[in-house]
């Protein structure tokens, strides 16, 4: 039965199609366009709409323009006696504009066209071009602005046209021009409807603009945190299970051969997991709790001799160097130090044939700079020498991290082979937070530097 319809009631499924919230463009049974074509598409297509028609204001506007109009007349002997017929045009007027958020082209034509003719026939003035002025309002804020200033235009145009010449042949009998006084009411009338109805168009695209500003504003913020969140686990977890994972490795080669230094080992991984069990714990308290600070204080370089006791603990000897006079630290640059060393050293436990490990730390005014050397050959499975700088076999995001870490406070890290052999990771960390430029993506970085053969593959 759905063909037996009229075209203008079958409803065509498909975006921009039938009749929908957004757009009507009736077609026949070929999918044609109907008569009027291209105008008709565009007479009728609509604007996104409320989920209810404006009942209450268009009623309101009906009766005031009807019982308005009819006051009005009284004083008018000189026009033309109310009639059904002036009725049906004051209605044709205002009814429309329940549809008006929906369909605002073809409602500010039609409050229009309704007005011109009842302007035409002779009838009383009165309230009536409220009814254009609401459809033309409707029309410019839903950014229709040639259908609203074609319908403000038709208006003053027939109102001019009927008052200064085409009133010899028209009702009522007898009339003469009208004053031009009158004329240039209309005028200020329809100059101060497009004029409030633009303003109103600037602020409703200025509320737009700025909700749609705090959303992406809203959007990055949590994917800044989540990228945090990403590094605060991967760092606490590469490092303490890397340590476990050689640990458990010792232990079951010495379970026979050794028992007490398997015993050894088995504490080492007891106590490591019991830290990281901690820091965990501590992240996931954050997100179940927003907006509240983590009651243990974030690590530092002043936790630096536990991570080289945890380091040893996995078999790798690490000795510290600093020159200088260790300033005290913004939180963010002590933690972004302690992750980048923490992270360098969980990559020679599990990439590098060397088993000791040299941290440098220089402070200089306002830089503190971070160096982290191995001196042994990569381990089977590490790509270290391949000369491919994106080859990684793991597919970790170890010097991803320090280098996000680096550049959100305006820093950079180098990573690569040094040319005695073995590997180093140094990083310059200004320790007054800079404020990096946005790439093409929008987010924050800044100059972040691997050199080409940095092949060391990431945990």
């Amino acid at each position: 039965m759905e063909n037996g319809r009229p075209p203008w009631a079958r409803p065509c499924r498909g975006p921009g199609r039938g009749l929908g919230p957004d757009r009507w463009r009736p077609r026949d049974d070929d999918g044609d366009m109907p008569p009027g074509g291209r105008f008709g598409a565009w007479l009728f297509r609509g604007s996104p709409a409320g989920t209810r028609p404006p009942w209450a204001s268009t009623a309101v506007l009906t009766v005031f323009v009807l019982v308005g109009t009819r006051f009005a007349g009284r004083n008018q002997p000189d026009r033309v006696d109310l009639d059904a017929l002036a009725y049906a045009l004051l209605l044709a007027g205002t009814v429309p504009l329940l549809w008006r958020h929906r369909f605002p082209r073809t409602v500010a034509l039609g409050t229009a066209v309704a007005t011109a003719v009842y302007l035409a026939a002779g009838y009383p003035y009165g309230p009536f071009l409220l009814s254009v002025a609401l459809g033309c309002f409707a029309a410019v804020v839903a950014g229709q602005r040639v259908a609203a200033w074609t319908a403000v235009g038709l208006v003053w145009a027939s109102h001019l046209l009927v008052g200064h010449w085409l009133y010899r042949w028209l009702p009522p009998s007898g009339d003469g021009p009208a004053p031009w006084g009158e004329q240039l009411f209309v005028t200020v009338l329809v100059v101060a409807v497009v004029a409030v109805s633009e303003l109103a168009r600037v602020r409703r695209e200025q509320f737009a603009r700025m909700r749609a500003e705090r959303a992406a504003a809203a959007r990055r913020r949590a994917d800044e945190e989540r990228l945090r969140i990403a590094r605060e686990l991967h760092d606490v977890l590469a490092h303490s299970i890397s340590v476990i994972n050689v640990q458990a490795g010792v232990g079951l080669a010495l379970l026979d051969e050794d028992p007490e230094q398997a015993r050894m080992a088995l504490t080492t991984i007891k106590a490591a997991s019991k830290e990281v069990l901690g820091e965990v714990r501590q992240v996931l308290a954050t997100l179940r709790t927003p907006g509240d600070a983590p009651r243990a204080p974030a690590p530092g370089l002043d936790r630096l001799p536990e991570l080289c006791g945890q380091a040893k603990d996995a078999g790798l000897a690490v000795q510290v160097t600093e020159q200088g006079r260790r300033p005290r630290l913004s939180p963010g640059a002590d933690l972004a130090a302690f992750r980048i060393v923490q992270e360098a050293l969980t990559n020679v436990v599990r990439h590098s044939g060397s088993r000791t490990a040299r941290v440098g730390l220089v402070h200089l005014p306002g830089t503190l700079e971070i160096t982290v050397d191995d001196d042994g050959p990569a381990t089977a499975g590490d790509v270290r020498g391949t000369g491919d700088a994106g080859a990684v076999a793991g597919g970790g995001n170890g010097l991803v991290g320090m280098r996000e870490r680096a550049a959100a406070l305006g820093g950079t890290v180098e990573a690569g082979p040094r040319p005695d052999g073995g590997f180093r990771v140094h990083a310059r960390l200004p320790l007054r937070t800079v404020t990096p430029a946005p790439d093409a993506t929008g987010s924050a970085r800044a100059t972040d530097t691997v050199n080409p053969a940095a092949t060391e593959e990431e945990s």
